[in-house]
């Protein structure tokens, strides 16, 4: 071929594409400009101005650093988040080698199936659960298993502990609160399915159980967290993340506590300064700035009771929630109720169960419009 080769037509290819892959489409919820956004579990209040000075400074101060790597295991960040848990949950023996961080949570889960899933292997859950989990199975050539719940959305210890035990997967991920139930896990059900899980995994290994309290600070008094069990527990892993209680989903900040061991597993999988001088200076910010991030925690926690008591009052059949979200139904058509939502301004999920719709927990105001459009969709 002769002449300029930038004026030269494309050439007709065919990408490798992994057979697995053929057919996909990328994950993610509708994000549409409407009035009120209430499909994906987003903490409606904006960070205060003092924590956006603050977090200003931070960046600032790191950004006169950006020309070298970051701290790659980031001892300082992992501190700051043992202390975080020992004031939320009470969970006083976390060490620096107890916790894990990622770009969200999404990352944190996609480390522990690198490190303990892959070819031969499988992940079990318990559906109806995250949408997200089988694919962090597809794309760590892990197989997806899903169990059975409850028709509450709860787990029978001793069925969940059978069906591991028939599995003998390598990873457990039980959400608590479930996404997209709102469902939490008592301790002693926990507790139970880690005690039986010591050896149900390959060649005789320990199944990981991954409890999964991304919601977890939304969960209702006397709930306690699976952190109050972790020091019992070697193959236990309890993962958090910054998003919705801290109202900083896109700061990109999940992580986990577990036995330093499992930890140690973890940094062996992950991609070296996974996490940016930016990301830790932010995240630290923060952490020091943590009661007034939450500060709307228990608002939201009462504007959630209150939207399960009104639709329960209006006949739906509703889900005990402790997240910061409601799943309810039930629908003939349920996207027919999506879209006459979307019609007046409300932008819900179609996710879970196929009779049933999930609205996220807004301010005051989105909840009353809420309201408002489903009355006059329903008819009721």
């Amino acid at each position: 071929m002769t002449g300029d080769p930038t004026t030269q037509p494309a050439l007709a290819v065919a990408l490798p594409l992994r057979a697995d892959l053929i057919g996909e489409v990328p994950y993610g919820a509708p994000q549409l400009d409407v009035a009120h956004l209430l499909n994906v579990n987003e903490n409606p209040y904006a960070p205060p101005a003092e924590v956006v000075a603050d977090i200003a400074e931070s960046v600032a101060a790191a950004a006169a650093g950006l020309n070298r790597y970051p701290d790659r295991d980031f001892p300082a960040l992992r501190q700051d988040l043992a202390d975080y848990l020992a004031a939320e949950s009470g969970a006083r023996d976390l060490e620096v080698a107890n916790l894990w961080a990622a770009n969200g949570s999404n990352e944190v889960m996609l480390h522990l199936l690198q490190a303990f899933g892959g070819p031969g292997r499988s992940v079990m859950s318990f559906a109806p659960t995250y949408s997200m989990y089988p694919e962090y199975a597809r794309d760590t050539f892990t197989r997806w298993v899903a169990g059975t719940r409850r028709p509450d959305f709860s787990l029978d210890p001793d069925e969940t502990i059978a069906q591991i035990e028939n599995e003998r997967p390598a990873v457990v991920l039980l959400a608590s609160p479930n996404n997209p139930t709102g469902t939490a896990l008592d301790v002693a059900t926990i507790d139970a399915i880690a005690s039986a899980t010591t050896n149900t995994g390959p060649d005789g290994a320990a199944s990981v159980l991954v409890v999964d309290e991304a919601y977890a600070e939304f969960r209702r008094d006397g709930t306690p967290s699976a952190l109050s069990i972790l020091a019992r527990h070697p193959h236990l892993a309890v993962s958090r993340t910054m998003s919705k209680a801290f109202a900083f989903a896109g700061a990109r900040l999940g992580y986990l506590a577990a036995a330093p061991e499992l930890v140690d597993a973890l940094r062996v999988v992950r991609l070296p300064y996974h996490l940016s001088a930016v990301t830790q200076a932010v995240a630290r910010a923060a952490l020091r700035h943590r009661a007034v991030l939450q500060a709307q925690v228990a608002q939201l926690r009462t504007e959630r009771d209150a939207t399960v008591s009104w639709l329960r009052e209006q006949g739906f059949t509703v889900a005990d929630s402790d997240a910061n979200f409601v799943l309810f139904g039930r629908f003939d058509d349920r996207h027919a109720i999506w879209q006459g939502l979307l019609d007046r301004g409300v932008l819900i999920r179609e996710t879970g169960p196929t009779e049933y719709l999930r609205v996220s927990i807004g301010t005051a105001e989105e909840m009353a419009a809420f309201r408002g459009a489903l009355k006059e969709v329903t008819g009721r």
